[in-house]
Protein backbone atom coordinates (compact mmCIF):
# COMPACT_ATOMS: atom_id res chain seq x y z
CA UNK A 1 0.00 0.00 0.00
CA UNK A 2 2.88 2.34 0.79
CA UNK A 3 4.33 1.97 -2.73
CA UNK A 4 0.99 2.83 -4.34
CA UNK A 5 0.67 5.90 -2.11
CA UNK A 6 4.18 7.08 -2.97
CA UNK A 7 3.58 6.55 -6.69
CA UNK A 8 0.29 8.47 -6.47
CA UNK A 9 2.03 11.34 -4.64
CA UNK A 10 4.81 11.42 -7.25
CA UNK A 11 2.40 11.45 -10.17
CA UNK A 12 0.24 14.21 -8.72
CA UNK A 13 3.01 16.56 -7.59
CA UNK A 14 3.70 19.57 -9.80
CA UNK A 15 6.15 18.83 -12.60
CA UNK A 16 8.65 21.35 -11.27
CA UNK A 17 8.91 19.50 -7.92
CA UNK A 18 9.28 15.95 -9.27
CA UNK A 19 12.71 14.50 -8.67
CA UNK A 20 14.53 13.39 -11.78
CA UNK A 21 17.73 11.49 -12.46
CA UNK A 22 19.15 10.81 -15.88
CA UNK A 23 21.98 8.43 -16.77
CA UNK A 24 23.37 7.60 -20.18
CA UNK A 25 24.10 3.88 -20.64
CA UNK A 26 25.49 1.74 -23.45
CA UNK A 27 23.55 -0.81 -25.48
CA UNK A 28 25.51 -3.97 -26.32
CA UNK A 29 25.67 -5.54 -29.78
CA UNK A 30 23.08 -8.04 -28.45
CA UNK A 31 20.70 -5.12 -27.61
CA UNK A 32 21.32 -5.53 -23.87
CA UNK A 33 21.58 -2.75 -21.30
CA UNK A 34 22.74 -2.63 -17.70
CA UNK A 35 20.59 -0.75 -15.23
CA UNK A 36 22.73 1.51 -13.02
CA UNK A 37 23.01 0.14 -9.47
CA UNK A 38 21.52 3.30 -7.96
CA UNK A 39 18.39 2.98 -10.10
CA UNK A 40 18.20 -0.78 -9.55
CA UNK A 41 18.30 -0.40 -5.77
CA UNK A 42 16.05 2.66 -5.61
CA UNK A 43 13.33 0.90 -7.60
CA UNK A 44 13.83 -2.42 -5.79
CA UNK A 45 14.06 -4.23 -9.11
CA UNK A 46 13.87 -8.00 -8.85
CA UNK A 47 14.32 -10.55 -11.62
CA UNK A 48 11.91 -8.95 -14.10
CA UNK A 49 10.89 -5.56 -15.45
CA UNK A 50 8.20 -4.52 -17.91
CA UNK A 51 8.99 -2.40 -20.95
CA UNK A 52 6.54 0.13 -22.34
CA UNK A 53 7.00 1.97 -25.61
CA UNK A 54 5.54 5.51 -25.56
CA UNK A 55 6.25 7.20 -28.86
CA UNK A 56 10.04 7.35 -28.97
CA UNK A 57 10.46 6.69 -25.21
CA UNK A 58 11.11 3.35 -23.56
CA UNK A 59 9.80 3.08 -19.99
CA UNK A 60 11.22 0.37 -17.74
CA UNK A 61 9.16 -0.56 -14.67
CA UNK A 62 9.97 -3.10 -11.97
CA UNK A 63 7.63 -6.08 -11.67
CA UNK A 64 6.39 -6.51 -8.12
CA UNK A 65 4.31 -9.67 -7.95
CA UNK A 66 1.11 -9.22 -5.99
CA UNK A 67 1.57 -5.46 -6.00
CA UNK A 68 -2.13 -4.88 -6.55
CA UNK A 69 -3.20 -7.82 -4.39
CA UNK A 70 -2.63 -6.39 -0.86
CA UNK A 71 -3.45 -9.77 0.73
CA UNK A 72 -0.59 -9.61 3.21
CA UNK A 73 -1.51 -6.09 4.29
CA UNK A 74 -5.18 -7.01 4.68
CA UNK A 75 -4.32 -10.11 6.72
CA UNK A 76 -1.96 -8.15 8.97
CA UNK A 77 -4.67 -5.56 9.64
CA UNK A 78 -7.25 -8.23 10.40
CA UNK A 79 -4.92 -10.06 12.79
CA UNK A 80 -4.11 -6.76 14.53
CA UNK A 81 -7.86 -6.18 14.85
CA UNK A 82 -8.18 -9.55 16.61
CA UNK A 83 -9.77 -11.71 13.91
CA UNK A 84 -9.04 -15.45 14.10
CA UNK A 85 -10.29 -18.72 12.61
CA UNK A 86 -13.35 -18.61 10.38
CA UNK A 87 -14.06 -14.99 11.34
CA UNK A 88 -10.66 -14.11 9.88
CA UNK A 89 -11.48 -15.95 6.64
CA UNK A 90 -14.92 -14.33 6.27
CA UNK A 91 -13.65 -10.82 6.94
CA UNK A 92 -10.63 -11.33 4.66
CA UNK A 93 -12.94 -12.27 1.76
CA UNK A 94 -15.14 -9.27 2.57
CA UNK A 95 -12.22 -6.82 2.53
CA UNK A 96 -10.74 -8.33 -0.63
CA UNK A 97 -14.11 -7.82 -2.31
CA UNK A 98 -14.03 -4.13 -1.31
CA UNK A 99 -10.56 -3.55 -2.75
CA UNK A 100 -11.77 -2.68 -6.25
CA UNK A 101 -14.14 0.02 -5.05
CA UNK A 102 -11.44 1.42 -2.73
CA UNK A 103 -9.05 1.75 -5.67
CA UNK A 104 -11.79 3.32 -7.79
CA UNK A 105 -12.36 5.82 -4.99
CA UNK A 106 -8.66 6.72 -4.91
CA UNK A 107 -8.68 7.23 -8.66
CA UNK A 108 -11.73 9.50 -8.53
CA UNK A 109 -10.14 11.55 -5.73
CA UNK A 110 -7.23 12.32 -8.03
CA UNK A 111 -9.44 13.27 -10.98
CA UNK A 112 -9.16 16.98 -10.15
CA UNK A 113 -5.39 16.96 -9.87
CA UNK A 114 -2.96 18.03 -12.56
CA UNK A 115 -2.53 15.34 -15.19
CA UNK A 116 0.85 14.66 -16.72
CA UNK A 117 1.37 13.46 -20.25
CA UNK A 118 4.06 10.84 -20.86
CA UNK A 119 5.97 13.24 -23.13
CA UNK A 120 6.14 15.77 -20.28
CA UNK A 121 7.84 13.18 -18.10
CA UNK A 122 10.70 13.02 -20.57
CA UNK A 123 10.86 16.67 -21.46
CA UNK A 124 14.43 17.89 -21.17
CA UNK A 125 14.84 21.20 -19.35
CA UNK A 126 17.25 23.67 -20.90
CA UNK A 127 19.17 24.01 -17.63
CA UNK A 128 20.08 20.29 -17.43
Amino acid sequence: MMMAKKELERLTMPKSRRPRKIKRIAVSSKRQISIPKEFYETLNIGEEVTLELHGNHLVIKPVHEGFDDFSEEILADLINEGYTGMDLMVEFKNRKAQLGSAIDSLISETANTETIEIDDLFEVDDDE
